[in-house]
């Protein structure tokens, strides 16, 4: 079953209602069930589970996985298996696709448990009541629900941006619901399976744990491949290791197939900025003393700054370099312009015009009430979630990567300015800009396969809602009983949180003041917002043909080296594929271009999968 999708030409050429009417044509699979009770109920249990998993992964890393895919597999395998005893049916692929939007919700709406909620309670020394956690999670994901579909319109079906995770996941479920028999879908099966197998297998080996466990130990890979050359001697730029700087190279290939999804100019702009930041500008800011030491902490919160700035620009000048389409979502249905073909399978705009207000307001009541936080200070903090958001999506439809930690600290420092000194408010105020800005994001990512397949968004609006009930239930009762009442344990070596534990070192620094801040960064804060423009500009101009990305350059300032390398990399060989690989019917051809995105899903999926079991091994089996 193949997915048609539109090419770089059309995309940059074609008006809006084109591409709808495009999809229309193309895409759209009608009235094929999509959200069932079969499905309803299969994603809020699989979310449910998964939710607990990105909680355990966010306590350990501070980060939380994209659960899209390996919910879909698991769907899948699961009624397969019920159809081989002859109980019920197969799922259907839209079916499936509506389960993994009600999973994705719930496991991505437990972010703010592993950072903003426990940087409050540590920094207050206060337990919030558990009800309380559960409501006020609710309402952010709720929030994000509101703002992510109004920019669907721009984002997906104008802009057309890959969502990588959200294409992964929407070529899995192609593959694996597919018809036909013949030998390019065989070809898609092998290549799905191979990949997916490579990736687990290269995630099992490299931990040490397990192969430890296993008594196999001799054949583990090391988590980076240039740990050999650290053992005879370490390289240096200004005297500083480079292993400080994290120029590394990891041997995961998740990240690669990451950036094989995002394409070669993302990639490539990834690559420039990681090349200058990590081996030119901070190695001369450690040796002039503008950085305190070369730990990651500390060369982090000196670098983000320029890059959220230019992130900050570039996604606000292609948002508003298009106005047509921002005043297209408020015309009403009696207005003489061309009324938009997709209304009766979208999300009503006026339900956003609506949510967001209403929820708003709910918000402020129950923040002024739980937290202490001014009325009118939440009042200001739901404008900025827009802003926030529109930065957010445009990183995340592009690499696949959320900026969180780089929003929340810019999303800190606003509130710095607005309450200063009161870091209870700093924190749960930028919760509400980060966690909305992230959820709305990953949202969008789970809309991606959606639009790809031809499903209803209204369907799966309302599984988003489902999934928010369902991580809500689960997530939350288990948090508070691993923690047990006990603030002391956020942060302890057993729940280290190291989320939270940012979120509680800024809001500590910025409660001094902004004169904290060196001149050093608030230069790179003007510096990065005005190329950030220009970029975007030039982007404009030439439709997309200039060579840097904005949002790719901007993000090398936020991540480790060795993650921009990765994602380089993996863009950089399909690039190369695609350009050597010589006869059409060549194999080369046939695995590294034609089914370019098989690949990479193949590789994101058994990545994962392997990853998610490998901790509730470490978390539950060998503890």
């Amino acid at each position: 079953m193949s997915i048609k999708q539109l090419t770089d030409e059309q995309v940059h050429t074609m008006t809006l209602e084109e591409k709808d009417r495009w999809w229309l044509e193309n895409c759209y699979r009608g009235d094929m069930p999509q959200l069932t009770i079969r499905s309803a109920l299969t994603g809020m249990i699989i979310g449910g589970v998964l939710s607990v998993t990105n909680l355990y992964v966010g306590i350990k890393t501070g980060w939380t996985l994209g659960i899209g895919i390996t919910s879909v597999v698991l769907a899948f395998a699961f009624f397969k298996l019920l159809t081989r005893f002859g109980v019920g049916r197969e799922i259907s692929i839209l079916e499936n696709n509506a389960m993994q939007s009600i999973a994705t919700s719930a496991g991505y709406m437990t972010a703010p448990l592993i950072s903003s909620i426990s940087a409050y309670m540590v920094i207050t020394n206060s337990m919030i009541p558990q009800y309380q956690t559960m409501v006020w999670i609710s309402l952010l994901s709720l929030m994000g629900v509101f703002f992510a579909f109004p920019l669907k319109k721009r984002f997906i079906n104008d802009e057309q941006l890959p969502f990588p995770e959200g294409r992964a996941a929407g070529v899995v479920m192609s593959n694996l619901h597919s018809d036909d028999g013949g030998k390019d879908g065989i070809l898609k099966a092998k290549i799905l399976v191979f990949g997916a197998g490579l990736s687990a297998i290269v995630e099992l080996f490299r931990n040490e744990k397990i192969m430890e466990h296993l008594q196999i130990k001799f054949l583990m890979l090391p988590e980076y491949w240039d740990d050999f050359i650290y053992k005879f001697f370490t390289p240096k730029i200004l005297n500083t290791s480079l292993k400080d700087l994290t120029v590394r190279w990891e041997s995961s290939i998740v990240m690669m197939a990451t950036g094989g999804l995002m394409g070669i100019k993302v990639g490539a702009s990834l690559l420039i900025g990681a090349l200058f930041n990590y081996c030119f500008l901070v190695p001369w800011a450690l040796s002039e003393g503008l950085i305190a030491s070369a730990s990651y902490k500390q060369i982090n919160m000196w670098l983000l700054w320029g890059g959220v700035a230019m992130m900050t620009t570039s996604s606000l000048y292609s948002f508003f370099a298009k106005p047509e389409i921002i005043l297209a979502a408020f015309k009403r249905k009696g207005s003489a312009e061309k009324k938009d073909i997709l209304q009766h399978i979208e999300l009503p705009i006026w339900i956003s015009l609506v949510g967001i207000p209403v929820t708003g307001l709910v918000m402020m009541w129950l923040g002024q009430e739980w937290f202490h936080i001014e009325w009118w200070v939440t009042l200001i903090a739901i404008p900025l979630v827009f802003v926030f958001t529109l930065i957010a999506v445009t990183s995340t439809g592009l690499t696949a990567i959320t900026p969180g930690g780089a929003l929340g600290k810019l999303t800190q420092l606003t509130f710095a300015i607005i309450k200063p000194g009161d870091m209870g408010t700093n924190i749960m105020t930028a919760g509400i800009n980060g966690e909305v800005a992230l959820n709305a994001s990953n949202l969008l990512m789970d809309i991606k396969p959606g639009y790809m397949l031809g499903g209803k968004p209204r369907h799966q609006a309302i599984g988003h809602c489902l999934g928010i009930i369902a991580g809500a239930v689960v997530a939350v009762p288990v948090f508070y009983l691993l923690l047990q009442n006990d603030i002391s344990k956020i942060t302890s070596p057993s729940l280290p949180m190291p989320g939270a534990s940012i979120w509680i070192a800024v809001a500590e620094v910025l409660a001094k003041g902004l004169s904290v801040l060196p001149d050093s960064t608030r230069v790179a804060v003007l510096v990065g917002a005005f190329v950030g423009i220009f970029i975007e500009f030039m982007n404009r101009r030439t439709r997309g043909r200039f060579p840097i990305s904005a949002m790719g350059l901007g993000l090398s300032f936020v991540l480790k080296f060795s993650d921009c390398w990765a994602m380089a990399a993996g863009s950089l060989i399909f690039w190369a594929a695609g350009r050597v690989s010589g006869e059409k019917d060549s194999n080369t051809r046939k695995i590294f271009v034609d089914n370019q995105e098989t690949v990479c899903a193949g590789v994101i999926a058994g990545g994962s999968i392997m990853g998610i079991i490998l901790i509730i091994l470490e978390t539950i089996v060998l503890a």
